[in-house]
């Protein structure tokens, strides 16, 4: 599995090996999750060369990973690479072959259990053919929510939901949605606040991805965390990425002019307001659906991205959390939350975050 890394930070001795104590513990957990135990531990190391970012070797049973694992793409990305190189292993080892490398028996091994074979690591993020002509109808739809006018602003929003509605539907029915991928959102934290649990909600209840809290470890801090990942078609998995960056950034701004208005200086109940923002907007697009539901669309899921979901986590523990917080600030988060219109309004680049929808340079 190889990719060139622009660059690769030093790491220091302790935390290389702590982060290694945590591979090992990765390793064991999806042997048997995802491999049922039958592959024995191979010798744990640290690549040293930056055109690859994992190695398994039959001759020396030895799994490697790059270090730039650690400092340029984070333990999502270092997770899947573990578990592509597991396949290796798995094909070799079990199955017994050992002149294949990324042919079709490693990538049935791969599609069984969730797993991206793609040979450079990082999952492929390109939609072609429907799938971007329908996002780009979409963004078409989100720039006319940028007018001032109000109703306009809502009608384009709401036409711009009911064409992934459509699209969504028929191409379950038809079994045409075409290969699953997913993504990690966001960056990984210790404690997951309550407005990104009800904003998990809001991407895997309206916008047909499967979202779910998956562990990771945070070498720098030598501290375990999670963040979000979404599973989903191309298509799909560029529009939630969007809502999940565009409701993050209008959450807190509507946060700061909830301060200036009221003259609040402190942000006490800045999560308070921000969970109320979520779970306004949450409610508004429950009565969108509702009106959907009215004229015939109604969405009953996709069995086929469930499958794929369950490949990636077999063994899923559902947990609900809940929290104290002050009731007027997250009274005032929900009413604003309840006026937001979903439009095209973020553009960046790949550095900083998704440069989507036929997004303005």
């Amino acid at each position: 599995m190889s990719v060139v890394s622009e660059r690769t930070q030093v790491l220091s001795a302790e935390l290389e090996r702590a982060a290694l104590r945590r591979v090992r513990q990765c390793y064991t957990e999806y042997n048997h999750s995802l491999f049922k135990g039958l592959l024995l531990p191979p010798t744990l190391r640290w690549l040293d060369a930056e055109d690859q970012l994992g190695r398994y070797s039959p001759q020396h049973r030895e799994l490697g990973l790059s270090r730039s694992l650690l400092t340029e793409h984070g333990w999502g990305v270092l997770v899947e690479v573990l578990k592509h190189e597991m396949a290796h292993q798995y094909v070799s080892e079990v199955l017994g072959q050992t002149d294949e490398a990324h042919g079709a028996l490693f990538r049935q091994v791969c599609a069984e259990r969730g797993i991206d074979a793609n040979p450079t690591g990082l999952p492929d993020q390109a939609s072609v053919g429907d799938q971007a002509r329908m996002l780009e109808r979409v963004a078409k739809l989100l720039a006319l929510a940028e007018s001032p006018n109000a109703h306009e602003a809502q009608a384009a929003m709401s036409a711009a939901q009911r064409l992934m509605l459509k699209y969504n539907i028929d191409a379950a029915l038809s079994s045409q949605q075409g290969s699953f991928r997913f993504r990690h959102l966001g960056q990984p934290s210790g404690r997951v606040a309550e407005s990104q649990r009800i904003l998990s909600t809001i991407l895997s209840e309206h916008f047909f991805v499967q979202a779910i809290w998956v562990p990771v470890y945070r070498p720098l801090e030598q501290k375990r965390g999670s963040v979000l990942e979404i599973c989903g078609t191309e298509s799909n998995l560029a529009l939630a990425e969007y809502v999940h960056t565009f409701l993050n950034r209008t959450a807190e701004q509507l946060w700061r002019e909830h301060k200036r208005q009221n003259g609040i200086r402190k942000n006490a109940n800045r999560r308070a307001f921000v969970t109320g923002v979520m779970s306004g907007f949450l409610r508004k697009l429950g009565e969108e659906r509702s009106k959907n539901q009215k004229a015939g669309l109604v969405w009953q899921g996709d069995a086929e991205l469930v499958g794929y979901f369950r490949r990636r986590h077999p063994h899923i523990r559902w947990t609900s959390r809940g929290g104290s917080h002050d009731r007027d600030s997250y009274r005032a988060g929900r009413e604003a939350g309840g006026k937001i219109v979903l439009r095209r309004g973020i553009s960046e680049g790949p550095s900083t975050g998704p440069k989507l929808l036929g997004g303005r340079n």
